[in-house]
């Protein structure tokens, strides 16, 4: 008699299984408030632009998906980064290209939930998440970054935060934290 949790490989039931384990992977992310919608790679690169990114600052991603915002700042903008993950699949697919890259000096993934991890490290936050979810987020930006920490939003915004830089077409909105209740500043072009 076969044991109930033996699956073969190829059979349907192996490959239900496979379906059931992806999709959980997918959704509940999801539901967290944090679906993988991939940056392209030039909105990446513009994203780390508009946020003066330095050799010295240290980025933190929020929802780093496959990884492509914290390996950019590390490979192309010589930042340290750190990317907090919910979904474990993402987190090993990103440790993986971590070390093939030799970038184990740089940059870190975390797996978790962004709102119990400590942020107060980070020079800059990048995120693309929901709208719902940076509206959860912003009182634990408020209260947890220290002032000129940079927060960068793809798409979605902050309600009474006005950015000191801004680009509507790609929909990327740079705050400044101490700055982003002030009065808007010249927005730069």
């Amino acid at each position: 008699m076969q044991d109930a949790f033996q699956f073969e490989f190829g059979s349907i039931e192996f490959w239900i299984l496979i379906i059931v384990i992806v999709a959980i992977f997918i959704l509940v992310p999801g539901f967290l408030g944090a679906p993988w919608i991939p940056t392209k790679i030039n909105t990446v690169r513009k994203i780390l632009s508009m946020a003066e990114i330095n050799p010295d600052d240290v980025v933190y991603d929020l929802g780093s998906g496959d990884g492509r915002i914290i390996l950019t700042a590390a490979k192309e903008f010589h930042a340290r980064s750190v990317g907090i993950e919910v979904n474990p699949l993402w987190v090993v697919w990103i440790r993986w290209r971590i070390r093939r890259l030799n970038l184990e000096d740089n940059v870190d993934v975390v797996w978790g939930d962004v709102f119990r991890k400590d942020l107060s490290e980070a020079d800059v936050v990048t995120l693309y998440l929901s709208q719902i979810t940076n509206d959860s987020l912003q009182h634990k930006l408020e209260t947890e970054l220290k002032p000129g920490t940079r927060v960068v939003s793809h798409t979605y915004t902050f309600d009474g935060w006005r950015p000191i830089n801004a680009d509507n077409q790609t929909q990327i909105h740079v705050y400044e934290i101490g700055n982003h209740r002030k009065s808007a500043r010249a927005i730069k072009k």
